[in-house]
């Protein structure tokens, strides 16, 4: 079972984006040694914690120095864009790192109703058509087509379906594409998505088979007690997050309750459930679980970490049980 990193390339408190996109550089060619299949980056926007805006920009810089992991998006938010132009993208991508490159699509436009209105996205707002469209100009070159994407046809770039909902696995079913489930961070739906991918998936040209990614949170750490204690950044900055108060990634704090307050924490961490947290054993016993329940072709994981010494640490630690994971289900 593959592993992957999912890395919003964090900005935090007291540093800057160019530090945070360097963080990220230096995340993948880590992840690359310890095993990892994927490096995916995630287009948010008007958020000053968040420095992969530019998602494709900055998977092209990733893609340059590392050498063999995959990168890509998880992902592009489609009604920002024009199929066309993201076709040109990643098929510009493709052409540089060919056999490297990925294209997850949502359907969300990655900010709020502001940033939606900012890109004056023009044409369809029919996502299926616009990810149809998309599959089109990257497929086979189709002569007589009055728009093809050069460079981007022929070059086949494995296409998948994001979603925190219902709406992407019967999409990702419909088209026979692999499906990547938000549970990191909206895990209510998770079983019935994944249920619902799997009984009506239909095979495609690019998938013969379903293929479902599970995307976790870890903050691993060589204690419990420090693993908890790096989990409260993410947990402050998802609660200034749900009261319109974004801002870069906090630094931890000994005593998550008294920062953001009972009833706050609650529903973060309902929120941020599909979590491991703590010692490898610890780590260890929640992958676990999670993937005997779950049963994903992939796992993808992320955490937003304040120091990056620890970041790399969690991820290191996350490969091991991982690695240990595939060998003992090998034999």
């Amino acid at each position: 079972m593959h592993y992957s990193v999912l890395d919003l390339s964090p900005v935090p408190e007291g540093e800057n984006a160019a530090r945070a996109i360097a963080n990220s550089v230096d995340l993948a060619r880590h992840a690359e040694s310890w095993g990892y299949h994927r490096h995916w980056m995630a287009e948010h926007h008007n958020m000053p914690g968040i420095a992969s805006a530019a998602t494709s920009v900055l998977i092209g810089h990733i893609a340059d120095a590392t050498r063999t992991i995959r990168v890509g998006a998880g992902g592009i938010m489609l009604p920002n864009h024009a199929p066309i132009a993201i076709a040109e993208q990643f098929g510009t991508l493709a052409t540089i790192h060919p056999g490297r490159i990925d294209l997850g699509l949502g359907r969300a436009p990655g900010g709020d109703m502001a940033v939606a209105r900012a890109f004056r996205r023009p044409g369809s707002d029919d996502f299926p058509q616009d990810v149809v469209d998309l599959i089109g100009y990257l497929g086979e070159p189709r002569e007589g087509a009055a728009v093809r994407a050069h460079p981007g046809e022929g070059t086949h770039v494995p296409v998948w379906i994001l979603g925190s909902s219902l709406y992407g696995a019967q999409l990702a079913a419909h088209l026979g594409l692999p499906y990547a489930f938000a549970s990191h961070f909206a895990p209510d739906a998770l079983e019935q998505a994944f249920e619902v991918y799997r009984r009506h998936f239909r095979p495609s040209a690019q998938l013969g088979r379903p293929h479902a990614m599970l995307a976790v949170n870890v903050f691993a750490a060589d204690t419990d007690a420090e693993g908890a204690f790096l989990r409260t950044s993410m947990e402050q900055a998802f609660a200034r997050l749900r009261t319109g108060q974004p801002g870069k990634l906090p630094r931890p704090v000994e005593d998550i309750g008294a920062a953001i307050g009972a009833p706050m924490l609650q529903g973060v961490n309902h929120a941020l459930r599909i979590t491991a947290t703590g010692s490898p054993d610890s780590v260890r016993a929640k992958l676990s679980e999670l993937i005997a329940a779950h049963r994903p072709d992939e796992v993808i994981l992320t955490g937003q970490i304040h120091d990056h010494a620890a970041r790399l640490r969690s991820f290191e630690i996350a490969a091991d049980v991982l690695s240990g994971w595939n060998k003992t289900h090998a034999a």
